[in-house]
């Protein structure tokens, strides 16, 4: 299979390597990458490498995790005929060309991320102090510049790490562009954030405990809405509530139809239909969204050779992808890998020594 053509623009994106995913990931990326697949040339990647900033004393789980992530790629509808899928540390150019952004990127830029002072600040059980970490937007640079991606779709929080990789890539053209830019600089495509709590109400996060997962079976995510916090005004079955303050409201908000949506606020409004009730009509949505992928993630699970093979297909792409920047990046910096005659001047020096 060859790499496939640029008539379309190019979309990088990816997640890094944590395992199963829940439906916080599918609102916040996935149905929004299986919507793209028609309109971009798509490359997603399973970002391992990204997983050991933070996760790096204990690898044990990385490759599990990183095909687990890809079966609920798969499951949610993301189609290897039309998106190249792949693993990030199987495709080595992208750590050549992160130690090539390493060397011009000033510490500054990096610790003026927002990102890197959050994480600092809320992750106390591990030791952060690492260049990994510290230097991990440059690996994202990398990752999305060897694709020459035109565009990275990201929530409004990540729009920072964007403009860190138009910087680099102006930098690099700036030292070794002449007579011609090898990177162009890309766009942050902003995605739709919908509100999506959890079911302690805080936003859904697999350290809080809180997640409803795309494998979670139809008791499991009936059982999970039934514990889900509510309206807090509304103590008493009898008292009138409000879908705009509760979380299960929220829910309802973004996987409802328009009829349950308006049951909800008229009932809920009105005290005519009880919490319990309400999240019924919740869990019944996200079954209804959940049994389809559920069900092409088990032909998958039954055979997971043909997922692997999905994935080494999807980074030989990624790889001829990936090995064509390296060339024009290499002669740029005259580091090319192809015999060149030593020049004159050279060839004097050398003789003078």
């Amino acid at each position: 299979m060859t790499v496939p053509s640029k008539s379309r623009k190019r979309v990088l994106s990816g997640i890094r390597s944590t395992g199963k995913l829940h439906i916080g990931h599918y609102v916040g990326a996935l149905q929004n990458w299986v919507r793209m697949q028609d309109e971009y040339q798509c490359f997603f990647m399973v970002a391992d490498w990204h997983a050991l900033t933070t996760d790096y004393a204990d690898t044990s789980r990385i490759k599990e995790n990183s095909q687990q992530v890809v079966l609920d790629w798969l499951a949610a509808g993301l189609d290897p005929e039309k998106s190249v899928i792949f693993i990030q540390s199987h495709v080595p150019a992208h750590a050549e060309l992160h130690l090539l952004f390493s060397m011009i990127t000033p510490l500054g830029w990096l610790e003026r991320v927002p990102t890197y002072k959050e994480q600092r600040e809320n992750i106390k059980d591990k030791d952060l102090g690492t260049y990994g970490f510290l230097g991990y937007p440059v690996l994202q640079a990398a990752d999305i510049l060897i694709y020459k991606a035109d565009f990275v779709p990201v929530g409004e929080d990540q729009v920072a790490h964007v403009e860190l990789t138009r910087e680099i890539a102006r930098r690099f053209n700036r030292f070794y562009g002449s007579p011609k830019e090898v990177f162009s600089e890309p766009q942050a495509l902003l995605t739709p954030a919908a509100k999506l709590p959890g079911t302690d109400g805080r936003k859904m996060s697999k350290s809080y405990g809180n997640t409803i997962m795309l494998t979670d079976p139809e008791p499991v995510v009936r059982q999970k809405l039934k514990t889900m916090v509510t309206d807090p005004a509304r103590v008493r079955r009898s008292d009138p509530g409000n879908p705009d303050v509760c979380p299960v409201g929220d829910l309802h908000k973004i996987f409802s139809d328009k009829e349950t949506m308006a049951k909800v606020n008229e009932g809920c409004r009105s005290a005519g239909i009880g919490c319990i009730e309400c999240k019924g009509w919740a869990a019944d949505a996200l079954v209804k969204l959940l049994n389809p992928m559920q069900q092409r993630r088990k032909k998958f699970e039954e055979n997971p050779r043909l997922a692997w093979d999905i994935l080494e297909a999807g980074t030989e792409r990624a790889r001829r992808a990936a090995s064509n920047t390296m060339k024009d990046v290499r002669a740029a910096m005259g580091m090319s890998l192809e015999y060149e005659p030593l020049t004159a001047e050279s060839s004097k020096l050398s003789t003078s020594k």
